[in-house]
């Protein structure tokens, strides 16, 4: 008999999962989806022109919390746990939902879901959300590029939209963001490998998406989402860690798997960590993967026009995940005007709508204004907060460009992050020595 199947994700790792181990599985039944982190993406359904001949109709979504009912509902033998940052207890308290409920639980790894590809792989993958793993990935890209290699970037998927329509999406310049009706929190990845004119793959289908980026590289870039392993067999594996957040890399799903299965374990954000935290992350790395090389790097903070921070009044807005399911009460825009001698601002008397209820879930979120836009009407919350709340300027720290996608008449200082130039350097030797270049 066929094992009926309820996957639980969060518009990511599940739609893969299913797509490399169950849609064409005559042995299991995926009945539903369950869909949790990201705000309405449980409004939908998994097409049935992506499903594959096994599957008739669209695929139910449902939100998470309703997966007790749904068990009895559908006659449920099997939960497969298909999503990324969160804690182990939180993991295993949903699997006691599943048990309790009568059905078994299950975790997918590596060797289920990775796929193989006739190119050179490097992935990028993190122990937390908000690491630093893109300014890796974009660090390497440089590197290789400078080599003359040709490299592209394959992005975490991040499909909040029309699934068969998101299929396969290559972006290569802003107008593509118009063309895929893409999010804040999708164009924070893309925009800046638009910036320093590379190519990046995202979407649905992983398999297609790799094939077709197959054609014109010499090199894939695996660049993570959230501290998801890798969808490729990796030829090298980097594992970006959080020095702000020491001991994550063994209390997270599926960090702590990165942070064993890592080639090199790269510290970022040495410059504004303690030495402690820094000492704590690479005692764990010797005691839990002896193996991995350990690099140290900065996260240096490029601000166009720093002068306008100083004395002013600045209303900080930085990365959406980072900030709420990441744990983050800070990011780079506060670094920028603390050290350029600015005043943050806060806007928690300005909160309206789905913004304000997040910071109602998420207590971490302070100063720090969380950039969410997963729909229309969240990016008009947004620019409503950032137009009510009394301030000088707007300090950017997102890696999308706010200025193309609010309307406000307050100026914005925009705040990047790359790469110290230290850690570059020992990149460089390592992809030497092991012939990537």
């Amino acid at each position: 008999m066929k094992k009926r199947v309820i996957i639980s994700g969060a518009a990511g790792r599940d739609y893969h999962n299913f797509l490399v181990y169950f849609k064409d599985n005559p042995k299991s039944e995926v009945v539903a989806f369950t869909q949790a982190q990201i705000p309405g993406i449980e409004k939908r359904s998994f097409p049935k022109e992506l499903a594959g001949k096994l599957y008739k109709k669209d695929i139910p979504f449902y939100p998470e919390e309703k997966l007790p009912e749904l068990i009895k509902k559908y006659s449920v033998d099997e939960v497969v746990f298909s999503y990324s940052d969160v804690t182990h207890n939180q993991v295993m308290h949903l699997a006691s939902i599943a048990l309790a409920n009568g059905a078994d639980f299950r975790l997918l790894g590596p060797k289920s879901t990775m796929l193989k590809s006739k190119k050179l792989v490097i992935s990028i993958c993190a122990v937390r959300t908000g690491s630093g793993k893109s300014q890796t990935t974009r660090a390497i890209a440089k590197i290789l590029k400078k080599n003359n290699k040709k490299v592209v970037s394959i992005r975490h998927p991040m499909p909040y939209g029309d699934l068969i329509k998101q299929k396969v999406q290559r972006f290569s310049s802003e107008k593509d963001f118009k063309k895929y009706h893409t999010t804040i929190e999708e164009e924070e990845e893309y925009q800046p490998w638009i910036d320093n004119q590379m190519v990046v793959y995202a979407g649905v289908d992983y398999k297609e998406i790799l094939k077709q980026a197959e054609e014109e590289a010499d090199i894939i870039l695996w660049d993570g989402g959230n501290n998801d392993l890798s969808f490729y067999h990796s030829d090298l594996h980097i594992v970006v860690a959080d020095p702000h957040r020491a001991g994550h890399e063994l209390l997270y799903h599926p960090g702590e798997t990165n942070f064993r299965m890592a080639d090199i374990i790269l510290i970022n954000k040495v410059d504004s960590a303690s030495k402690e935290n820094i000492q704590l992350i690479k005692n764990n790395a010797k005691q839990y993967n002896s193996k991995a090389k350990i690099i140290l790097a900065r996260s240096d903070i490029l601000v166009k026009s720093p002068e306008k921070i100083k004395n002013k009044r600045c209303l900080v807005v930085g990365d959406g995940p980072t900030l709420s399911h990441g744990g983050m009460s800070f990011g780079a825009g506060t670094l920028a005007v603390k050290k350029y001698q600015g005043k943050i601002v806060d806007p928690r008397k300005y909160l309206v709508g789905s913004i304000k209820e997040a910071y109602k879930k998420y207590p971490n979120l302070q100063l720090e204004l969380p950039a969410m836009g997963y729909s229309k009407k969240q990016i008009q919350e947004l620019q409503t907060i950032i137009n009510d709340t009394p301030c000088d300027l707007v300090v950017d720290g997102t890696p999308a460009n706010l200025k193309r996608i609010i309307k406000t008449k307050k100026p914005i200082v925009e705040v990047n992050y790359e790469l110290g130039n230290k850690a570059v350097k020992e990149l460089t030797l390592m992809l030497k020595k092991l012939k990537f270049i």
